[in-house]
């Protein structure tokens, strides 16, 4: 059967999420499977339709599709190319808060390898004409104005598409070969087919093997409930800056994270799962950016991370999880940042947070303010992220 090697990678893949070590509880478990079959629905996708020839930008991490702690704040798009073509992309300019393009070379994520970006910037450097629109290349040519060099051999070309106001108008891409441009692929043989289920599989216990080894090389080692200072994201991203952490929290435990909002025109927070995907973003307030986040009259943002609800506007939600991820970013900044623009934690009882808020009184919400809060992120979440 053609899709034998991928029915052995799923029973692989499933060993593999049974015997996490940070399995606790049953729920921990039925994360992990639910974690598992996203997995499963983004690998088949980007084996049956990433293709280096006729490529198309694919959005293979969403709300449905998590990997690699993804940014509830952020839609990502892909493609294969191959640095001995040429290929162009074009599209136009929304009103979100950044572009990024990144070209990563080496080979793929694995649990031993982390690829080199051999190419970053943001749209800033874009030609972008009177009505927004755009073309950039990447090829095997000289370097120059919307022109990049890829790396000889076979690389991945990024673009994360970052929203700080999720009501913020879109921007639109599309990528094709300069040479294929306007011909189809050939019809699929049964050589192909065999192919690509059996790269859907490599590529699915992959990525289970590597996001679970991820976080043990960048958050795992830092002390608990605490976060570093603000440093140039691993990995290569133009612009970004990242401050990171985990925590361990009792139930009757709160940990306030405080923060200034500062001029980076993008500023987001959000929690992870130690299977190192973000938490319900639409259903639950498990993220906070700068036009999300209550800030306070000295310039500061406080964030209670709990799994009780404070009463707060601020209160990000733990959803069960005793142990998770903490992540800041920081884009399109115009220079570096230093220890002081970034994050402090304290770890509180959770009936004490209102003694460790300075404007506790101003903080509060109701509970009709907080479910028609959710019900917010939901829809811009839907209208944004149609599944």
């Amino acid at each position: 059967m053609y899709s034998d090697p991928l029915v052995a990678a799923i029973t692989e893949a499933e060993g593999l999420v049974a015997a996490a070590p940070h399995i606790e509880t049953e729920a921990d478990l039925l994360e992990g499977l639910q974690y598992l079959a996203q997995g499963v629905a983004a690998c088949v996708h980007g084996a049956f339709h990433f293709d280096k020839d006729h490529p198309f930008l694919l959005s293979g991490t969403g709300p449905f599709t998590k990997i690699g702690l993804d940014n509830p704040d952020t839609l990502y798009f892909g493609a294969r190319v191959d640095g001995a073509h040429e290929y162009v992309v074009t599209g136009r300019r929304g009103t979100t808060a950044d572009i990024s393009f990144q070209v990563l070379g080496g080979g793929e994520y694995t649990d031993d390898n982390v690829p080199a970006s051999t190419v970053a910037f943001d749209d800033r450097e874009l030609t972008v004409d009177a009505d927004g629109r755009f073309a950039v290349r990447f090829g095997p040519g000289e370097p120059g104005p919307d022109y990049y060099r890829l790396p000889p051999g076979k690389a991945q070309l990024v673009i994360r598409e970052v929203f700080d106001d999720w009501a913020a108008e879109r921007s639109t891409f599309a990528i094709a070969r300069a040479d294929t441009a306007g011909t189809a692929p050939p019809p699929v043989t049964p050589e192909l087919i065999a192919k690509r289920y059996a790269a859907a599989g490599k590529q699915l216990v992959n990525r289970v093997k590597t996001w679970l080894q991820f976080p043990k090389w960048f958050y795992d080692p830092l002390p608990v409930n605490t976060l570093t200072a603000p440093r140039l994201t691993p990995g290569g991203l133009a612009t970004q800056f990242s401050s990171v952490g985990h925590y361990d929290l009792a139930d009757d435990q709160a940990l306030i994270i405080t923060v200034p909002r500062g001029d980076a025109p993008y500023l987001g927070f959000q929690l992870g799962s130690l299977w190192y995907i973000s938490l319900d973003y639409i259903h639950h307030q498990t993220s906070l950016n700068g036009s999300q986040a209550q800030v306070d009259p000295d310039g500061m943002i406080r964030i209670v991370v709990s799994q009780g609800d404070p009463g707060v506007t601020n209160w990000a939600e733990t959803l069960g999880h005793r142990r998770g991820y903490l992540q800041f970013r920081w884009q399109r900044t115009d220079s570096p940042l230093t220890p002081a623009d970034g994050p402090t934690a304290q770890v509180v009882p959770l009936a004490d947070v209102a003694q460790h808020l300075p404007h506790y009184a101003a903080n509060r919400i109701a509970g009709a303010a907080w479910r028609a809060r959710i019900a917010e992120r939901a829809r811009l979440i839907g209208e944004r992220m149609v599944g």
